[in-house]
């Protein structure tokens, strides 16, 4: 189970759906050979979903839920029982946490912008169906 620290590292703001994969699995000990054999899928496809360039089917969400020992909602939205934020690598300089900083910043805007680009397109089709 993680703390109230440890799902902050895994929260929406802060990590990804592919984040939250390569760290239960780090977590886990296993290997991405290991993890996609014991999935039944290819290596590619698992390196897909951790680099959020694809996502699994709901049965292989589930298989992996359960291989990683964490809960499907906390793999999804980084919420329920997950595994404990990486160890701390000690003080980080004020520029590198900077950095880090606005890495986080970024990603939210990224994904406030991706929300945004789906209603328009979800928009542009209704009214181009509207106009046909």
């Amino acid at each position: 189970m993680t703390s109230d620290s440890d799902s902050d590292w895994y929260s929406p703001e802060n990590a990804t759906f592919g984040d939250r994969v390569a760290g239960a699995r780090e977590a886990a000990g296993m290997t991405q050979p290991e993890l996609a054999r014991r999935l039944g899928v290819k290596l590619a496809t698992l390196r897909g979903w951790e680099d959020d360039v694809a996502e699994p089917r709901a049965n292989k969400l589930q298989m992996l839920a359960g291989l990683l020992n964490v809960s499907l909602t906390w793999l999804l939205n980084g919420e329920g029982d997950g595994v404990a934020a990486p160890e701390e690598m000690g003080e980080i300089s004020p520029g590198v946490n900077d950095i880090l900083s606005e890495i986080r910043d970024v990603r939210g805007q990224m994904n406030r912008l991706t929300s945004r680009l789906g209603l328009l397109e979800k928009r542009l089709r209704t009214a181009l169906k509207e106009e046909a």
